[in-house]
């Protein structure tokens, strides 16, 4: 019957797997209780984070334009082979730079800059004379777009360079470049046509990045490339994730073989063990996929790991197979050991179940998984151990021996002199290493970037001035129009912030497409400033020699054109993302989104400049008091979701140990506490460690806690059982247990990837404390072991 249930968890895993294609989610959010999510905010993150994951931006740089276009030409060449990889920037012609401009040039008389909105207040009708003849007669007025007599004041081409101050790439001979200290620098733009996190998009672009660049330094070997996007951090994760599972991974499966085998002198124990995990890990995924129709990543890598424990099971059935007279059959030794095995499994699931209890989706999730996980691991030990092995499959080795025999090497905890001393020690070093303790839940801090992909990130970031797509205001409002009227208020309170260099500028929807308002006022306020009678244009046409003829008919050029503009309707959001300018700007507007009040209109006000972390309050602050305008700030959010996660899981492992408590009281009576404390010192040895060391506490410590409490409590009742207390082989248990589990987890503690590192580091002081001093806890006398 449990070969059936075997068969059809294989087969659901695989139908999900190999037939469905399931993907772990990864959205931190997802995690989040329901009624903290905001659907608005979270399409407005996916917006940025989307597009931004997707794209490649390379720099090459030369010390000349000539070299420069030869190397990206090179370049380019070598991707060109590739499109199914990889979608190049569109080719740039003068063609398309007049058609970008060609919308906005019909309605030039409704986009002015702030500056203009100014001087055409402020400046008297000889100022606007005055720059008119500039621009007409000077050839360094600035650029001239289309004939005089369109924007003789200037105004036009004057709102074309400050849009053209959202970024400094320019274009130049068909490419885009940046220009540093003289230095031309070409950019070339891609975007990925598979996901950035795919292992097979990254070992495909990877390599042909690097022919990309071995043939540019071929043609120009002084060339300089400078490369950012996500692909290549995700890459440089996985190829760090690979080489610590060829070593730490491979190094801790060949020690327990090692370890099996000198105990056993046979490697069917650790298949055995293997199995129930497997069994376990099976049914989580399954089970977990039709309950809540999505597994997370982190359920994946914890969850996983939380069923660890289930290797307890496997290992107290071993050792006692071996000590067991011969003659006793393997079901009536299950029979004996039940009690033990019930005690250790409702322990850990009383555990879990607090996590099911917190108001975390993510961590109920979490909590399941390993619940069935453990009861499945559980099971197969009981329904296939005793059936798979005979008191003739295992033998008892030397080494088996030695290790039970160095039990009674062990002092018992007495009240006495050096039990007092032990624990006054340990009491000055636990409340001066708490004491030190600081806490992080910083997720940068959870990041270690190769550096040189850092030094070429941040060189990128300050050559191109882009955006961040972690900072920004999300600007909401019953209708687009409400929407960019409330970005132009925002955009008053950032220009101060522009002026002082707290950030380079901003980009925003209503830069290209003012509000009808806006649009309105500013027709208004250029015809009456400039094409009124007795206006600028009067004393132009005197200098110029001009007659009223010729100021009808510039003014008529003007509102005629500015009627006509756009089939006689003002410009939109809608109509300009149709055309080619909106381009860049598409991630700014998310339109129409349903919200849990509704139906709103939301756009994105993105930051330039963002370099110093210490002025974020000072933004978040330019924010508040608007209507529909919240700062976002994704960084500090995900680093809040992992600092309550943190706390509730400190608060869920307290309650596992007073259930665990009750629970084992219910057996062990006024001993109960000798189960339970060698986990709770082990963990606060490992708290005091941290704070000495200066590591701050993290999530990830304290994930790593509830499994040592898992642990130890099996090792307390291994060792507490009364059929088991003066047998060398349930000592020989707990040390097979604790040198799994170290050598399984503790290991991680060599990982560069600092939440392994942490989870690992917790995992290695905790168990091998456990270790140590659980014996120390026992009622039993070593004089009196059996031989």
């Amino acid at each position: 019957m449990w070969v059936l249930a075997v068969g059809l968890l294989l087969a659901h895993n695989g139908y999900l797997w190999l037939v469905k294609g399931v993907v772990p989610d990864t959205d931190i959010l997802a995690l989040l209780p329901v009624e903290q999510r905001d659907p608005v905010l979270q399409q407005a993150f996916t917006h940025m984070v989307d597009a931004a994951q997707q794209r490649l931006i390379v720099l090459v740089g030369a010390d000349d334009w000539e070299h420069a276009r030869s190397a990206a030409d090179a370049y380019n060449a070598v991707l060109a082979k590739h499109p199914a990889l990889l979608q190049s920037g569109m080719q740039l012609s003068e063609q398309n730079q007049q058609d970008w401009l060609a919308p906005s040039q019909q309605m030039r008389l409704s986009l002015l800059t702030p500056g203009q909105q100014t001087a055409l207040h402020e400046q008297p009708s000889k100022y606007w004379s005055d720059a008119a003849l500039q621009q007409l007669y000077s050839p360094f007025s600035g650029p001239k777009l289309g004939a005089w007599q369109d924007d003789p004041f200037g105004l036009f081409s004057g709102w074309v360079q400050a849009r053209a101050q959202e970024t400094p790439v320019r274009p130049r001979d068909g490419y885009l470049f940046v220009e540093d200290k003289g230095r031309p620098y070409i950019v070339l733009l891609m975007t990925l046509r598979q996901p950035a996190f795919s292992m097979a998009t990254q070992r495909a672009i990877l390599p042909l990045l690097e022919q990309a660049g071995a043939a540019a330094r071929q043609a120009v070997p002084t060339v300089e490339l400078i490369s950012a996007g996500v692909v290549l951090h995700a890459g440089a994760g996985s190829a760090q994730a690979s080489r610590e599972m060829s070593t730490i991974g491979i190094g801790s499966l060949l020690g327990i073989i090692l370890l099996m085998w000198l105990t056993f002198r046979s490697l069917r124990p650790i298949g055995l063990i293997m199995l129930s995990i497997g069994v376990g890990c099976l049914a989580a995924f399954s089970l977990c996929w039709l309950i809540f129709g999505q597994v997370h990543l982190l359920t994946l890598v914890f969850g996983a790991s939380l069923i660890g424990v289930a290797q307890d099971y496997g290992i107290y059935f071993l050792c006692s197979r071996v000590a067991a007279d011969g003659e006793l059959d393997s079901w009536q030794l299950l029979r004996r050991l039940m009690p033990g095995l019930m005690l250790t499994l409702a322990a850990a699931v009383i555990g879990y179940v607090g996590l099911a209890l917190t108001p975390f989706p993510g961590l109920r999730q979490m909590a399941l998984f390993s619940v069935i996980g453990l009861l499945f691991a559980w099971l197969t030990v009981i329904f296939w151990f005793p059936a798979l092995l005979s008191a003739s499959t295992l033998n008892s080795s030397s080494f088996a021996a030695w290790v039970g025999r160095t039990r009674r090497h062990w002092p018992l905890l007495k009240w006495n002199r050096g039990t007092l001393l032990a624990a006054l020690l340990f009491g000055v070093f636990a409340l001066t290493g708490i004491s030190r303790l600081t806490v992080n839940d910083d997720i940068r801090s959870l990041q270690t970037p190769p550096k040189a992909l850092l030094a070429d990130q941040i060189k990128l970031g300050k050559l191109l001035d882009a955006p961040t797509p972690v900072q920004f205001y999300l600007v909401r409002g019953a209708s687009a129009e409400q929407v960019l009227q409330r970005e132009e208020v925002l955009k008053q309170k950032l220009e101060p912030l522009v002026a002082s260099h707290i950030i380079s500028g901003y980009q925003a929807m209503s830069n290209w497409t003012p509000s009808i308002r806006m649009q309105e006022a500013n027709r208004n306020l250029a015809t009456k400033a400039l094409l009124s009678a007795g206006g600028p244009l009067k004393a132009l046409a005197a200098q110029l020699g001009e007659d009223d003829s010729w100021i009808k008919q510039m003014r008529e050029r003007a509102l005629g054109s500015a009627a006509s503009a756009n089939g006689g309707h003002a410009l939109t959001p809608e109509a300009f993302l149709l055309t080619a300018a909106s381009e860049p700007s598409r991630h700014l507007w998310l339109g129409k989104v349903d919200s849990q009040q509704g139906s709103v209109y939301a756009s994105i006000v993105a930051l330039r400049g963002v370099n110093n972390y210490a002025n974020l309050p000072i933004l978040k602050q330019a924010g508040e008091h608007l209507d529909g305008v919240q700062w976002v700030d994704k960084v500090s959010e995900i680093s809040s979701v992992l600092g309550h996660y943190r706390q509730y899981m400190g608060w869920v492992l307290l309650g596992a140990y007073a259930a665990i408590y009750l629970l084992l009281f219910s057996r062990y009576r006024s001993a109960a506490w000798r189960v339970l404390t060698p986990p709770a010192v082990a963990s606060i040895a490992t708290l005091a460690l941290l704070g000495v060391i200066g590591q701050p506490l993290q999530l990830f410590h304290v994930l790593a806690l509830m499994l040592i409490l898992g642990l130890g409590v099996d090792y307390g009742i291994f060792l507490q059982e009364q059929s088991m207390q003066r047998d060398r082989f349930a000592w020989l248990t707990v040390g097979l247990s604790a040198a799994s589990a170290l050598l399984s987890f503790g290991l991680l503690a060599l990982s560069g990837t600092p939440p392994l590192h942490a989870f690992g580091f917790t995992m290695l002081i905790g168990i091998a404390v456990v270790w140590l001093i659980a014996p120390c806890f026992s009622q039993d006398y070593p004089g009196k072991e059996k031989e």
